[in-house]
Parts: C-alpha cells; sequence; structure tokens
C-alpha cells in the first residue's frame, strides 16, 4: 500500500504539471523515475489477456488473471491513473478561474512556459537537415493556422471533443510536451477545465439536494472526452511512441514547432485583453512571460542529466 501511495503521488504530480500549457506530465514522469516502468505498463496492455476473466468461478482461469494482471502492471496503471485524474480535477477549476478572470497575466504565463520549452527541446534534436527544417516549418504553419481558427471560435462539439481527448492523451507520454498545449492549440482549454469544474460542482451539489441535470450534461461531455482518452492512450499513443523510436529528430522537431506556431493563441489573447482589469498591463504581461519562461529553464538546469 505504501508504494502505491508513492507511485499516487507521483501521478498526481504530473497530471498537475499537465493542467499547465507547456509543462508535460511525462516530463515529470523521468523526474520522479517512473517513466520506463509507465510506458512498458502501457504497451503491455492487450484486451486478449483478461479472457480469463468469463471464467472466473474456475481456480485455472483465476491464476491466469492474476498472472496477466501482473504481467500488466494493473495496480502500477490503476494508482497512477487516479493521482493524475484527482490533480486535473482540483487543478482545472484554478486554471479555469485564472485564465478566465486574469487572461493576461496567464497568458503569458502559458506564452512562456510554452517559449521556453520549445527552445529547450530543440536543442534535443540531433541535428538539422534540410528535411527537418521542412517538417518545422509546416508544423509551424499548421499550429499557426489552426490556432488562428481556434482563437475566433473553436467548435465543442462531441466530435471535436472526442478528438480532444485522444490527442492530449498522447502528450501524457512524451517527455516535453504537454497535454494541455494541445488542449490549448485545439481551442478545448478553456472550455474543458470548465466543463471538468461544473461537473464537479454538481457532484458535490448533489450532496445538498441540487438537481441532477447539470451533472449529467457536463458529465456527458468529461465522458466523450474520457472515451477519446482511453482509445488515444492505446492507439495514437503508440504510434507516436513508433514514430520517436524510428524517426526521433523528425517527430521531435514537428512537435515542438507545433509549439512554436501555437503561440500566436496566447499572443492573442494577452494583447485582445490589455487593459481590461488591473492586472491586464503591459509590465505585468511581461512580468508573467519572464516568470514563465523562467520556471521551465530553472526546471530544465536541474534536470538536464535526464536521458528518454
Amino acid at each position: 500500500m505504501r508504494e502505491l501511495l508513492v507511485i499516487y503521488l507521483k501521478g498526481f504530480s504530473m497530471g498537475a504539471a499537465d493542467v499547465v500549457p507547456g509543462v508535460s506530465g511525462g516530463t515529470i514522469a523521468l523526474i520522479v523515475g517512473i517513466y520506463d516502468r509507465m510506458i512498458q505498463a502501457i504497451t503491455a496492455i492487450d484486451p486478449r489477456a483478461v479472457r480469463p476473466a468469463l471464467r472466473i468461478h474456475e481456480p485455472e482461469a483465476r491464476a491466469e488473471l492474476r498472472s496477466a494482471v501482473d504481467r500488466m502492471d494493473i495496480p502500477f496503471l490503476i494508482a497512477l491513473g487516479l493521482g493524475v485524474a484527482t490533480a486535473i480535477v482540483i487543478l482545472s477549476r484554478v486554471m479555469h478561474a485564472a485564465a478566465t478572470s486574469y487572461p493576461v497575466p496567464t497568458y503569458s504565463f502559458f506564452f512562456g512556459l510554452i517559449a521556453a520549452s520549445a527552445v529547450v527541446l530543440y536543442g534535443d534534436v540531433e541535428s538539422w537537415t534540410p528535411g527537418r527544417l521542412l517538417i518545422s516549418a509546416v508544423a509551424i504553419v499548421i499550429a499557426f493556422l489552426v490556432t488562428g481558427v481556434t482563437a475566433s471560435g473553436a467548435s465543442h462539439g462531441p466530435l471535436m471533443v472526442f478528438a480532444a481527448g485522444a490527442v492530449a492523451i498522447c502528450a501524457m507520454v512524451l517527455p516535453g510536451v504537454s497535454g494541455a498545449f494541445f488542449l490549448l492549440i485545439l481551442g478545448q482549454y478553456e472550455y474543458m477545465t470548465g466543463v471538468l469544474s461544473e461537473f464537479v460542482d454538481g457532484m458535490l451539489g448533489l450532496l445538498t439536494g441540487d438537481a441532477l441535470s447539470p451533472v449529467l450534461d457536463a458529465g456527458t461531455i468529461v465522458a466523450v472526452f474520457g472515451v477519446g482518452a482511453v482509445i488515444g492512450l492505446f492507439t495514437m499513443a503508440h504510434a507516436v511512441g513508433y514514430a520517436l523510436e524510428h524517426y526521433r529528430a523528425a517527430t521531435l522537431a514537428f512537435l515542438v514547432s507545433l509549439m512554436v506556431g501555437a503561440l500566436r493563441l496566447p499572443v492573442e489573447e494577452v494583447v485582445g485583453n490589455l487593459g481590461e482589469t488591473a492586472f491586464g498591463t503591459p509590465t505585468i504581461a511581461v512580468v508573467a512571460g519572464v516568470v514563465g519562461a523562467g520556471s521551465v529553464l530553472l526546471v530544465d538546469r536541474y534536470t538536464d542529466d535526464l536521458e528518454y
């Protein structure tokens, strides 16, 4: 139980990181020493291995099931997943309030985080060939155009929410790339943090006799996002993992360049909200950006010996 509690706390730290655009839960997994085990556990999951559950009344089947659970490291994944989920539920409320009430310092902070993360990660690209430069340029243009569309009003329909969940979960297993960043680029960050806050409020309201409808409305959206995340974990994450294993430099160049192109969104949010509140001054924007960038550079300074 003590080991599972430690894993839960490490998962909490990963979830806390992935709520913030520009900070990677995968990087936190490296720092706390569970990255390799997490990847091995995820890739070991095989739905066919739980077939003995259909014959759970047989002693042989129960033994096979226990063996499969141990082989796939299911207790580890459950403890880790609960930690991640707890952090997201708790901190999404804070981030939603910050983004809506104090957009200038919040998005300036995001800008600093993402920009500094991109600078650090570009240093991990072993060499810059013409092909990798082309890939980076294409990624920057794609992200720039997509964030232009999402900034002007992204769709929040079930298909988009499902896709956002599938894409965002992949970042959980990628050091350096944040799941919240992908929600930001898809225009779903404020929306999903708000929906999750509504869902939690609705669940708490049930204890005092409030109506069930808010829980069902927000819960449906959360469920669609969750289904997308589960499917994305077992499909897109494996695809990205394959690309990193066989074409690491090119894949990393593409992913990091997406971050550079997506800087358009926080810039537009900051510029569009300057002067709206007492915290919306250019000075505060610059300070918040510097703090965000400094946070990433400070972490990189003391974790640059990590390998992945």
